[in-house]
C-alpha cells in the first residue's frame, strides 16, 4: 500500500497550530486545492468529514471518520466511502519549543485498480505528496499572518 508522510515546522505554538489543523471546515477558505470540507456528527472526539479536493486537475471526493486525541494533538482518520479503496492516516502536532510546532501528515492509500497499480501508484503518491505539502504550507501561512 502506498504511503505518504510530510512534515513542516511552523512558527506558532502547538495549541494554536492544533486548532488550525483540526478546523477542517476552514480549509476551503485558504487552501486552493481544497474545494470543500463539511464536518458533522462531532461526539466524544469523533466526527465525520466530507471532502472534495483537487488533485492534479481531477476532483477527489470521500467521507472520512476523524478521531481527535486532544492530549497528544493527533487526529486519525479513515475513509468510510469515496473515490479510493482505502485512505487512512493521521495529522499530528508536536511542540518544538514555546513558539513553534512540527506538523506531520501521514497517509496510506489504495487506488483500487490492481491491474494498473504499478503504473498509477507512483503518480498518485507524487500528487498526494505535493497536495499535502501545499496544505501544510497553507496552514503555516494562515498562522504566521494571524
Amino acid at each position: 500500500m502506498p504511503h505518504v508522510e510530510v512534515n513542516l515546522r511552523i512558527q506558532a505554538p502547538a495549541e494554536e497550530t492544533w486548532r488550525a489543523v483540526t478546523r477542517l471546515e476552514d480549509y476551503a477558505a485558504y487552501m486552493e486545492n481544497v474545494e470543500s470540507v463539511h464536518v458533522s456528527g462531532t461526539s466524544h472526539g469523533t466526527r465525520v468529514s466530507e471532502w472534495s479536493v483537487l488533485l492534479k486537475g481531477s476532483v477527489l471526493e470521500w467521507v472520512e471518520e476523524d478521531q481527535l486525541d486532544e492530549p497528544t494533538h493527533t487526529m486519525t482518520f479513515h475513509q468510510t466511502s469515496g473515490d479510493l479503496d482505502e485512505f487512512t492516516g493521521y495529522w499530528r502536532v508536536d511542540p518544538q519549543d514555546t513558539d513553534s510546532s512540527l506538523v506531520t501528515f501521514s497517509v496510506d492509500f489504495e487506488i483500487g485498480i490492481p491491474l494498473l497499480a504499478d503504473m498509477l501508484n507512483p503518480v498518485a503518491t507524487k500528487a498526494l505528496r505535493e497536495n499535502s505539502e501545499q496544505m501544510l504550507r497553507a496552514i503555516e501561512r494562515r498562522l504566521v499572518v494571524s
